[in-house]
């Protein structure tokens, strides 16, 4: 319970910050809604292709996005050597790496419902339809996004091509969770019908979050140190 509330401190701290300067915010969510409005106007919203592929493109869009918002997440602390103070406290390495994580989730989540807002009004899909679903899809996706981008935002951190380096290392890491994300959600926006074989791409998902849950939280301290 201890590294719970030192990893909701963390979180809590990083979402102070952010609500402050809102740099992550404000790139993430701007590209976030001008790559949707732009392929509103290279596809047509109300083809049946463009909602065959409906799924990916938010997907994909919020997988970029991500990128933006985990680059600042360690990023913020380089200055006057925060990290290192925060290395040196009594806050352990799973918690920081935790709450971080947190930060990335929420953040996320953030953006991604402000792309659903525009995803909607311009393509004319009634996600809110099968909201809870949806939420549920998104939940597991963003965790999973939000976790990897922690991990590897601390390993690039003293990187100077660190917003390079970033997405090259995560994005062949995220293609399972890219895959069964996107799937369930071309179903849900679709035929609106889960079935007991579309059930497994859930189960990629949950086990996806889970597996690299628990290797982040047990490599922590070899992550940080790096």
């Amino acid at each position: 319970m201890r590294a719970v509330r030192q990893a909701l401190q963390v979180a809590r701290k990083d979402l102070a910050v952010e609500l402050r300067t809102k740099e992550s915010l404000n790139a993430a969510g701007a590209f976030a809604i001008v790559i949707l409005l732009l392929f509103s106007f290279a596809f047509d919203p109300a083809a049946e292709e463009t909602r065959a592929i409906a799924g990916g493109l938010l997907w994909l869009v919020f997988a970029f996005a991500g990128a933006l918002v985990f680059n600042r997440g360690f990023a913020r602390e380089l200055p006057n050597e925060c990290l290192d103070a925060l290395l040196s406290s009594q806050l352990s390495s799973p918690s920081l790496l935790l709450g971080k994580a947190i930060t990335n989730f929420v953040l996320l989540l953030v953006v991604e419902a402000l792309s659903l807002i525009v995803f909607g009004i311009f393509y004319n899909m009634r996600w809110w339809l099968h909201f809870w679903e949806l939420a549920g899809v998104f939940a597991l996706g963003t965790w999973g996004i939000s976790i990897i981008g922690a991990v590897f935002g601390a390993l690039t951190v003293n990187l100077r091509l660190r917003e390079l380096m970033l997405p090259v290392l995560i994005y062949p890491l995220l293609i399972p969770l890219l895959m069964a994300a996107i799937e369930l959600t071309n179903i849900l926006l679709g035929t609106g019908a889960l079935t007991a074989d579309n059930l497994l791409w859930a189960r990629v998902l949950v086990v996806f979050d889970i597996v690299f849950t628990a290797l982040a939280l047990a490599l922590a301290e070899v992550i940080l140190v790096n």
